[in-house]
């Protein structure tokens, strides 16, 4: 890519790095600090959109006042002329999205550090009322050291500012990692950012985001309607605990997520320590109204994390993680143990031989969950002792999350302790699309209306290979799971595409011809003479003007030649009368020559002799043809007198 002119005096741009949705990214050198930068500038075809540069304005203004370790720092923005530039630190290294794209999965551990890092970052984002809206592995860069940095706070939002930066309902972010609220277009807030870091946590854990599509409306489909598998069912070295955390994360409810980025990093540590996350894989698969295998297994791995050595290799990217000190500490807690079942053991022989009788278990009483969403529902069972086990099932009455029934049913009394299943709605039954494309349009009406869906818009497209009413792509696609009811809206051929052929005439072949060219047509060029048009210049078209023609069709163009040459007659033996008359009658001009040239016969006297041109010259009208006549030839006469002889010269021509 070719760069563009410096940037004042003190930016120097050195290379091409990257190019954005709204701006490309460049290498410099600032020449009053010695430094390499990197230097963003907003493309040019938004520079005069004051939207677009409100927004640029809005992006450096907010970045600048953000200063911490996992911040991409910003050191100055401008404007010169009509380009707009905003002045960063220059961050050595890997986006987490190469690093993903060449290795693949992470190690649990490093997956953890890096989304504590980013969470570290967004708390102090949030706390100065920024939401950056567009977290994902491009985003998130790695330094050779092993340092994390969140950058592009390009479409951040002040929360004050909404109405500024956005309209209402307008979709901003990357499909693949937005939140539910985001992909219905509703407002985000710091609990987004928390979605998005779940959905990067759980790529780095599984090696693919949770939700995948052929399109972005696909993707955002799933991200409102579908809940994401543990990420231990894509890599069984996910532990338990890291489930929990990711799924808290990814919950469509914000109220059900992690209220701070504060909070989802607190986790994490206490993940990385080997201590219990607040939030569980069981209660976490709850709130995501999914139940999780295997939840009698041990809840907590350890992951132990030490403070960050010294700088590795350059090519990973990665901090070295040391193993903590071994310690008595198991020791300790291995003989307490001992004791304390030693002292059961004691209670349990005292209390048969006394003959004690088994005490009768509590009963509660299951109370109604039925409307609540899983978390709540299963939070209401916990407060009387009860464990909620959700199950998903199909509903088209309740709207998805939240619980259709229980079993046992509201009102049953049960041991206490128990489990009760409750049956969350997961929507509509999904089915399939129809295939649409190849129908006539009646034949697509009646299949989208039998199969239970709803026609949605009808719109007409030119095509050259399908023939009108004929039904050329539809949306959704064929065999996209989708809810019975969902309108599926049709395009349909309208036929070849015709073009209408403009008045050519006067035009230069040049400008004739690309014309032409621009409609989708091709032409064949013809010369002919003319009186009336300059050469080089186009007669007329056939077809001419106004002639609706498919895409491909020959015009023939007429293109003048200038005005046709006049051949020269034959004068020799002419008279200059009809000599003179018959060049009048071809428009040319005849000029008799003051010389004659003699001639011995006298009928030729008075006639022309020769021409200049003579045929078969050719002349243009108003061009003159010379002539000589003929003369007779000179004579002397001489008289003797006595005393002189006078001699009589002939008179000068």
């Amino acid at each position: 890519m070719e760069l563009p002119h410096d940037l004042t005096e003190r930016y120097q741009l050195t290379a091409h790095l990257a190019r954005g949705g709204m701006a490309d990214v460049f290498q410099g050198h600032d020449r009053l600090l010695n430094r390499r930068v990197a230097v963003k500038i907003l493309h040019s075809q938004f520079s005069n959109d004051e939207a677009f540069v409100k927004r640029f304005r809005k992006e450096a203004q907010a970045a600048a006042n953000l200063t911490h370790p996992n911040i991409v720092g910003i050191y100055d923005w401008g404007q010169l002329d009509n380009t707009y530039f905003i002045v960063m630190e220059l961050v050595e290294g890997r986006s987490l999205r190469e690093v993903l794209k060449s290795e693949g999965t992470l190690l649990p551990r490093r997956a953890v550090e890096i989304a504590a890092d980013v969470s570290a970052a967004l708390s102090v984002a949030h706390r100065a009322g920024l939401v950056h809206r567009d977290i994902k592995p491009g985003n998130i860069l790695l330094s050779p050291d092993g340092t994390v940095k969140v950058t592009d706070f390009g479409i951040a939002r002040a929360w004050d500012d909404s109405q500024e930066l956005t309209k209402t309902g307008a979709v901003m972010g990357t499909a693949t990692y937005f939140s539910p609220e985001q992909a219905q277009g509703s407002v985000a807030d710091e609990r987004s950012d928390v979605y998005s870091v779940g959905v990067v946590l759980y790529e780095m854990l599984a090696g693919s985001p949770p939700f995948r599509g052929d399109n972005p409306m696909a993707v955002a489909y799933q991200h409102v309607s579908q809940h994401a598998p543990a990420p231990s069912a894509s890599n069984p070295d996910v532990p338990e605990s890291l489930d929990g955390i990711v799924l808290t994360a990814l919950a469509k409810n914000p109220d059900d997520r992690y209220q701070t980025a504060e909070e989802m990093r607190q986790d994490l540590w206490a993940a990385l320590q080997g201590r219990t996350p607040a939030a569980t894989a069981p209660a976490a698969a709850a709130a995501a109204g999914m139940a999780l295998a295997g939840t009698d297994e041990a809840a907590t791995q350890m992951m132990t994390r030490a403070v960050p050595p010294p700088t590795a290799p350059p090519d990973q990217g990665y901090r070295v993680l040391e193993e903590p000190p071994s310690s008595n500490l198991a020791f300790v807690v291995g003989t307490f143990a001992l004791l304390l079942t030693l002292a059961v053991l004691v209670f349990l022989v005292f209390d048969l031989l006394n003959g004690a009788n088994s005490t009768v278990d509590e009963t509660v009483e299951v109370p109604s969950v039925v409307g609540m969403t899983a978390a709540q529902a299963i939070r209401e069972l916990r407060a009387v002792d009860l464990t909620g086990i959700p199950e998903e099932v199909n509903d088209e009455t309740v709207e998805a999350g939240f619980v259709v029934s229980s079993d046992p049913p509201e009102g049953t009394p049960v041991e206490a302790g128990s489990e009760v299943t409750i049956f969350v709605s997961a929507g509509a039954e999904l089915q399939a699309t129809p295939l649409l494309e190849g129908l006539e349009l009646s034949a697509a009406r009646e299949r989208i209306r039998s199969q239970g869906f709803t026609e949605g818009s009808v719109t007409e497209e030119p095509s050259d290979t399908v023939d009108a009413g004929i039904v050329i792509r539809q949306s959704p696609a064929f065999n996209v799971m989708v809810a019975p009811g969902t309108p599926i809206d049709i395009v349909v051929s309208s036929g070849p595409d015709s073009v209408t052929l403009d008045d050519l005439s006067g035009l230069t072949q040049r400008d004739a011809t690309a014309r032409i060219e621009t409609l989708g047509l091709t032409h064949v060029i013809e010369t002919e003479f003319s009186d009336e048009v300059e050469r080089g210049r186009v007669i007329r078209t056939d077809p001419g003007p106004g002639t609706p023609l498919s895409p491909g069709f020959e015009v023939l163009v007429v293109v003048s030649d200038g005005v046709e040459p006049i051949p020269v007659p034959n004068l020799v033996g002419f008279d200059e009368q009809t000599a003179r008359a018959q060049l009048d009658e071809l428009g040319l001009v005849l000029e008799v020559n003051n010389s004659t040239i003699e001639v011995a016969d006298p009928n030729q006297v008075g006639l022309i002799q020769s021409q200049n041109p003579a045929p078969p010259s050719t002349l243009f009208p108003g061009d003159i043809v010379r002539v000589t006549l003929g003369a007779a030839p000179e004579t002397t006469t001489t008289t003797t007198t006595p005393e002189t002889t006078t001699t009589t010269e002939p008179a000068q021509p």
